[in-house]
């Protein structure tokens, strides 16, 4: 898979594909990111992406030549199945959209910046608006971040362990079970029995039991959906 990421801030997106899975991802050569300043793109003098907005107002927004330029030429290199916009006011980026941005092949990621992006670049270009939560964010590069982290860890070969991801949170609509690792007596906690009874179908049984519980009393709104 490939992510290309545009950014006025690419130093922000340094460090979280550097490192643990990303990293490994990216060495394994099941993943590449790159990352454009768009600066680099604007035909404008002293590195100029942004300006005031028509018809006022507080705050700047990223003009559309810089975007489009660096757009044309990514998407005339390579076909993209996506052209994401991260935006508060995207739709909520949930495990199922992780899932099946994580089957696609190549991906354009727009990190917003100060109040956003001229809307015509999202009538134009823009496939896909994703928010990672109702708040608002210096930038979008964060969350940029979050999402290529998501995706990434689904791609096959990424994890050790082909089986791990098919077993985290929201996978199947409820919360992971309680898990546990050795000492198995901790300061006087014990693990429960159950998982060293050695029967995996009870052991699966009783994790099942405990998703259920643990949704029911942390995020009930999950049952209901």
């Amino acid at each position: 898979m490939r992510i290309d990421i545009i950014s006025v801030v690419p130093d922000l997106l340094t460090s979280p594909f550097a490192h643990s899975i990303m990293k490994r991802a990216r060495e394994k050569g099941l993943l590449e990111v790159n990352v454009h300043n768009l600066r680099d793109y604007t035909p404008y003098r002293q590195a100029q992406v942004d300006d005031y907005q028509f018809g006022g107002g507080a705050g700047m927004v990223m003009m559309p030549e810089p975007l489009a330029i660096l757009l044309d030429k990514l998407k005339s290199e390579r076909n993209y199945d996506d052209v994401i916009y991260m935006t508060p006011d995207g739709t909520m980026f949930e495990q199922k959209v992780a899932n099946r941005l994580s089957m696609k092949e190549n991906l354009i990621i727009i990190c917003g910046h100060y109040k956003g992006i001229d809307d015509r670049i999202r009538q134009m270009y823009v496939t896909m608006e994703i928010s990672i939560g109702d708040y608002v964010l210096s930038g979008g590069e964060l969350a940029a971040a979050v999402v290529v982290d998501a995706i990434g860890r689904l791609i096959p070969g990424v994890l050790n362990d082909e089986t791990s991801a098919l077993f985290d949170s929201f996978q199947d609509g409820l919360l992971a079970p309680p898990v546990y690792t050795r000492p198995a007596d901790f300061r006087g906690v014990k693990v429960p029995d159950i998982l060293l009874c050695g029967d995996p179908k009870k052991i699966d049984e009783w994790r099942h039991e405990q998703s259920l519980q643990r949704t029911r009393e942390r995020r009930p709104g999950l049952l209901e959906d």
